[in-house]
């Protein structure tokens, strides 16, 4: 799993049949201080209850395609859980919005 915060969202002109109802959130992947790290990405949110601001954990390539039902729709990324809190010994730490 990788962590990353949400920093915007994305609305689809067209969506694909398995994607229907699910938001598609633009997130900042983060290292483990918690530093952005790359490029943002588009992932959708299987927990349909994440958004902007809010740390979250998400997974990539064929593990994300099995967060949603129904499985193996067409995403790269998607974000299986809020963070309330982490900790990382010996260095920083950050907390999500919830």
């Amino acid at each position: 799993m990788l962590l990353g915060r949400v920093i915007g969202s994305v609305v689809p002109a067209v969506v694909y049949e398995g994607l229907t109802g699910v938001a598609m959130l633009l997130v900042q992947p983060l290292d483990q201080q918690g530093e952005p790290r790359g490029e943002p990405l588009v992932a959708a949110d299987a927990t349909r209850m994440a958004g902007p601001g809010e740390l979250v954990y998400y997974e990539g390539g064929r593990e994300a395609a099995m967060a949603l039902d129904p499985w193996f729709v067409p995403i790269d990324h998607a974000i299986l859980g809020i963070v309330d809190t982490h900790h990382v010994e010996g260095g920083a730490g950050g907390g999500g919005a919830r």
